[in-house]
């Protein structure tokens, strides 16, 4: 039932603060948001718009991505509630009513429909949903290279190849040689974790070495221009810090994260791994979120994302409301500082898209892999050729799959076409 609560809350709240144009989720909304709210677009294309930039990451990323654990995805439900915060009027008491009423139902039949899927899955005659966490298995295990990729990209190869080499150095020495003996008891470090911790450290080296003479003074700049969007967000900081302490709290009951990687992480039982990550993912966040909220007067529901690494890292979820309302308020409270620290440090600001395009990177392919490898386990050699022709055609579609949701959703119509075929007698178990 607290489950339930939360989740619904989740979604009522973060549909209100989309439906009063306050924050949205999706970050390429966000200019859009604003065209609307200054008057130069009508609610009808804002909603035309909203759809088709969400609908296809709600079914082809968010949801396939929840089917393989018993997390949600967070995309499954802020993405949705995007969509419906928009299609209702925001000017009307009964409109806004309902979007929230909405919004809850639809989060609530998120967290509840994806166990009445997993349970019809059951009762196919090749239940292939065991398969599936096979998925993201390479992901964890990959993981610890984007900062080798961000470094390369940055400031050469031969400092990415350095990162990369550290890692693997790291990596190995703790795999083998990883105890730690307190006392009569033992502590085993997670070699992946402390190749990925190493390897940001790393990243974050090589970033703070560039030299400050070199400020363009662009935030700066924005926030000359922009200080009245800067103070609307302020006016809603209660409201917005209620929002990061309710996901902050879904975190840590294990009902929802913030990216796939943490959640093939925490679905594992490696905490420690999965808060490495969502921190490191919250570190490629500020920029974005920053610079944008301060020039369109829109916030994220979920802030510069350090709430999914405070809900992970919290022992209970009193204490992740608690923390998540304070990480919030004290985001929106030093927007302006952050902004001139971008400025002061830019290395560490040109990070930003680095980490996301990187993390992505890493990800499509692991994820190609992990569908490979799922695949195979449900039909040995069969399931190579279905995957490969799902990948290698989309780009060929009219309108492609994003390619990170790809892997995801070909595995799952491998699944449902072996049960097809073993029906008409043309596959055996």
């Amino acid at each position: 039932m607290l489950e339930i609560i939360i989740v619904g809350l989740v979604g009522a709240l973060a549909t209100y603060l989309v439906n009063q144009n306050i924050a949205v989720f999706n970050d390429g909304l966000r200019p859009v948001l604003l065209e609307y709210k200054e008057g130069r677009m009508d609610r009808k294309s804002l909603f035309a718009t909203s759809f088709a930039l969400s609908f296809g990451l709600v079914i082809g990323f968010g949801i396939p991505f929840s089917l393989t654990t018993s997390i949600i995805l967070i995309h499954s439900i802020l993405l949705g509630t995007d969509i419906i915060g928009i299609m209702f009027d925001d000017k009307k008491k009964l409109s806004i009513i309902l979007s929230v009423i909405t919004g809850a139902l639809y989060s609530i039949g998120i967290l509840m429909g994806l166990q009445v899927v997993v349970d019809l899955f059951a009762k196919l005659p090749i239940n292939f949903l065991p398969s599936l966490s096979q998925l993201g298995s390479p992901i964890i295990i990959t993981f610890s290279l984007f900062p080798a990729l961000v470094v390369a990209h940055q400031y050469g190869i031969k400092k990415g190849l350095f990162v990369f080499v550290g890692t693997i150095i790291v990596r190995q020495i703790i795999a083998y040689y990883g105890m730690i003996f307190v006392g009569i008891s033992t502590i085993k470090l997670n070699a992946d974790g402390m190749a990925l911790f190493t390897a940001v450290i790393l990243m974050l080296i090589f970033a703070v070495q560039e030299k400050t003479e070199e400020v363009s003074g662009s935030n700066t700049a924005l926030l000359g221009i922009f200080t009245e969007r800067v103070t609307t967000i302020k006016k809603n900081i209660f409201v917005l810090s209620i929002m990061g302490g309710l996901i902050a709290s879904a975190v840590s009951l294990h009902i929802i994260i913030g990216d796939p990687i943490s959640l093939n992480l925490l679905s594992d039982n490696k905490t420690i791994e999965a808060g490495i990550v969502a921190l490191t993912r919250a570190i490629g966040f500020v920029p974005l979120v920053a610079t944008t909220a301060i020039a369109t007067g829109v916030y994220a529901p979920a802030g510069m994302t350090f709430v999914f690494a405070l809900g992970i890292f919290s022992p209970n979820p009193w204490l992740a409301f608690l923390l998540g309302f304070i990480i919030v308020a004290f985001e929106i409270l030093c927007l302006e500082e952050i902004a001139l620290f971008l400025d002061k440090f830019p290395g560490i600001k040109k990070y930003g898209d680095q980490i996301r395009s990187s993390m992505t990177q890493v990800l499509e392919f692991s994820l190609t892999v992990g569908a490979m490898l799922a695949a195979n386990t449900m039909a040995p050699n069969f399931g190579f050729l279905i995957i490969a022709g799902c990948i290698l055609l989309n780009k060929y579609l009219k309108k492609p799959l994003v390619p990170i949701a790809v892997g995801p959703i070909a595995v799952i119509f491998t699944g449902l076409l072996i049960n097809v075929l073993h029906l008409v007698g043309l596959f055996k178990v």
